[in-house]
């Protein structure tokens, strides 16, 4: 049960620290506390990201949809304008859930003005990590491959394709489809330099990435494997895209959602006039950020509360943040990571058997909790609530309690203040201080003085 009401009909379900902090289990739980309630969950809005930010809820592993999904009784399963979304993924997702028996189109809105993100991006995604190794010869960004970041350069560069688009008639589509694959495969080729067979080769790695994303849907025979060949949008020269049979599957996957596009913002505002309670559920976290997080490894989006009012286009109102986290942490990419644990740490071993992407099913470094990033994202980012996800994780056979330890940057640095300057943090050292935690499913009590200004709400333990 929750130590405080919440102060508002909106909550936002944000990360701080980078990705992976359980987000996804909140949202069931808030709506189980205020299920019977005056103020029950009607609403659960993804903010922000695309098919890069996976969550889990309720066993369940989703990428583009809400985790609402697991919450039966919340009404509406809402897109917001923030996302950047494939249609083809939708489905992708959509249709298994139903046939397992969750209503998903009856709940569906995807916002009319949310960004239409297709193949195009993808292969720039991957082009882009090309260049960055092989020709300028620094370390991989540790991109998801879903092609996040070149479809947020539409949206700032007016080339932006919206699913208000699939509402209007096939020409002006295919037109602006078309513009945007002549400039993604020019700069592939000549900006990018990819070589010709490195552009083959895109299209066979994303054919194995949807094959192994979506082996239970190919299983239950909900899709075909034909449904996740990308070869046959290979053209048939180098540098070149069947640009028919690309328009042509897009536009089906878009158009049969035409009834679940419509206007997020109106939905939203009726549902707070009657008093029933809005989730935005945001993916990556704070330091993911793409202006306060630590570049380059960072998302195309902005990840934390003051994008809810951006996504959902409504007025800036009081708005209840719950920041959320792991008891420990954990990194995928080239991230600079000061409390990486070393691998042959029992604790390391035992961590990195259950921490694997989402979305990717890449394995996570594993470090210690640090305190003083969380510490930053909560001051500067504000909260009202905590929730601690998988302190049952860090139990010790021995003994039944966890071991935590609260890093601080070194004293060359102001104390408890993060540096977001690469060169600044691969400097830097932590000052580690490990204490006894609480037993299993009782709150995490760190040491007087090491922790950030903060109240758990409460802690949460990890799936059995």
């Amino acid at each position: 049960m929750s130590l405080l009401p919440f102060s508002s009909l909106l909550i936002a379900d944000v990360g701080i620290s980078l990705g992976d902090e359980g987000k996804g289990r909140l949202i069931p739980e808030v709506a189980d506390e205020l299920r019977g309630t005056a103020h029950p969950v009607s609403v659960v809005l993804k903010v922000n990201g695309g098919a890069n930010s996976g969550h889990t809820a309720g066993g369940i592993k989703l990428n583009l949809l809400p985790a609402g999904v697991v919450v039966r009784d919340a009404a509406h399963l809402c897109i917001g304008s923030g996302v950047v979304a494939d249609p083809r993924k939708i489905w992708w997702e959509t249709k298994p859930l139903e046939k397992k028996g969750h209503a998903i189109l009856s709940r569906l809105l995807v916002d009319e003005r949310t960004l239409v993100t297709d193949l195009t991006h993808r292969l720039l995604d991957l082009a882009w990590e090309d260049y960055r190794v092989n020709v300028l010869a620094e370390e991989p960004r540790g991109s998801t491959g879903r092609g996040i970041t070149p479809a947020y350069l539409d949206e700032v560069g007016q080339q932006q394709i919206t699913f208000s688009d699939f509402l209007a008639g096939p020409n002006y589509f295919a037109r602006k489809l078309a513009q945007r694959a002549d400039r993604a495969c020019r700069t592939i080729q000549h900006v990018c330099r990819v070589s010709e067979a490195t552009w083959s080769s895109f299209f066979d790695k994303l054919t194995a990435a949807e094959l192994r994303a979506n082996a239970e849907a190919i299983e239950l025979g909900v899709f075909a494997k034909e449904e996740f060949d990308f070869t046959r949008f290979r053209g048939p020269a180098p540098f070149t895209l069947n640009l028919e049979a690309l328009t042509a599957t897009y536009w089906a996957a878009g158009t049969a959602l035409a009834r679940n596009i419509g206007e997020v913002r109106e939905l939203i505002l009726r549902e707070v006039r009657a008093g029933r309670t809005v989730i935005g559920e945001f993916g990556q976290a704070y330091w993911l950020d793409k202006r306060h997080g630590f570049s380059p490894n960072v998302t195309a989006s902005h990840t934390y509360t003051p994008e809810f009012f951006e996504s959902a286009g409504i007025p800036v109102q009081r708005i209840h943040t719950f920041g959320v986290a792991k008891a420990y942490d954990t990194k995928v990419g080239t991230h600079t990571f000061l409390t990486q644990m070393d691998d042959a740490h029992p604790l390391a071993v035992k961590l990195k058997q259950i921490e694997f992407g989402t979305s990717t099913g890449r394995q996570r470094m594993v470090g210690w909790f640090d305190a003083v990033e969380k510490g930053d994202a909560l001051r500067y980012g504000g909260f009202q609530d905590v929730m601690i996800n998988k302190s049952d994780a860090l139990t010790t056979a021995a003994n039944g309690a966890a071991n935590c330890c609260f890093a601080w940057p070194p004293r060359m640095l102001p104390a408890a203040v993060t540096r977001t300057s690469r060169a600044t943090r691969r400097c830097a050292r932590p000052f580690a201080r490990f204490t006894p935690g609480m037993r299993v499913g009782r709150r995490i009590s760190p040491a007087s003085g090491t922790s950030p200004p903060c109240r758990p709400r409460r802690s949460a333990t990890s799936p059995r």
